[in-house]
């Protein structure tokens, strides 16, 4: 039984050496005949994408004076700017700081009641991940 193991294994060693080999031959090299040119990077969910600089306006008087950005056609102008007299009162009177709280929302309105039930809804979504089964 010895002399067929002892005769099995120069067999196998050769056989494994030509498979390293073989496995190794063909292996394209970076840059050669077959793949010229540049490999774009690949991410988890495909190629990435180059992010596109966009300037950042630094000029004070234009600022001031147009709506940078808002145009969005190759052609034209920014929107310029119009004095507050232009614009209509409710424009004046929106809140735009951080969400009003329930305490501080009048219960007459509609977005109070909204709030109400989508409170009401994340609390019972709570409350069934806290169950057993």
């Amino acid at each position: 039984m010895n002399s067929l193991i002892g005769s099995l294994v120069p067999l196998f060693r050769r056989s494994f050496l030509q498979l390293t080999v073989a496995r190794t031959y063909a292996t394209p090299k970076a840059g050669g005949a077959l793949g010229g040119s540049k490999k774009k990077k690949l991410g988890k969910l495909g190629p990435v994408v180059e992010k596109k600089v966009i300037p950042v306006e630094t000029d004070t008087n234009r600022l001031v004076n147009y709506v940078c950005g808002s145009n969005i056609l190759k052609q034209g102008e920014d929107i310029k700017l119009q004095p507050d007299s232009e614009y209509p009162d409710w424009l004046w009177k929106m809140h735009v700081g951080a969400p009003l709280t329930l305490e501080e929302m009048d219960p007459n309105t509609k977005a109070y009641w909204r709030k109400l039930r989508r409170l009401a809804l994340q609390r019972n979504n709570k409350l069934a991940k806290l169950k057993k089964f």
